[in-house]
């Protein structure tokens, strides 16, 4: 198992230093869900909810996400995305909301914190615009998907089910 590196010899928390390494172009994608009731999917679903475009503004939310990502995690680069898109796809059974967000940089860092936050303050937000007539939700199976760049190339989740 590799070092964490966010650790210096003496055990202290410190920002890892990547000026030296190459620029590449970076992409990571990450995934999560929200579990609700049945009735709060068809409102999400119809587009009639009182507060308004529950998945326009998520996805709004999850693009800001992703670009203060280093004001919220302690020592995250603050880095300049070339690309943020998030994605919903609406399941039935069971009722619940899948996000997917994918971003991208060139740069000498991963984006893989940004993809993570975005999909988090998207699914956030749903739950806060659909809270009223459903406080049981619940966010589910967040994690990072498939990450591209540097000097580790290529990664991809392999789940139980795919194997």
């Amino acid at each position: 198992m590799s070092e964490l590196t966010h650790f210096n010899r003496r055990g202290e928390a410190h920002m890892v230093d990547v000026g030296d390494k190459p620029v590449t172009q970076r992409e990571a994608v990450a995934g999560g869900r929200i579990l609700m009731q049945a009735d709060t999917l068809a409102r999400i679903r119809a587009g009639d909810h009182k507060k308004g475009d529950v998945l326009g503004i998520a996805r709004v939310a999850g693009i800001m996400a992703a670009k203060r990502t280093a004001e919220l995690i302690p020592l995250c680069h603050p880095l300049p995305l070339t690309a943020v898109s998030i994605d919903f796809e609406l399941q039935d059974a069971p009722p619940s909301v899948v996000c997917r967000a994918r971003v991208r940089t060139g740069g000498q860092t991963g984006v893989e914190m940004e993809a993570l936050t975005a999909v988090q303050i998207a699914l956030l937000t749903i739950y806060d615009m659909c809270k009223a007539v459903d406080r049981g939700m619940t966010l589910t199976d967040i994690g990072l998907l498939e990450k591209r760049g540097g000097k580790s190339g290529v990664w991809r989740r392999v789940d139980a089910a795919d194997e």
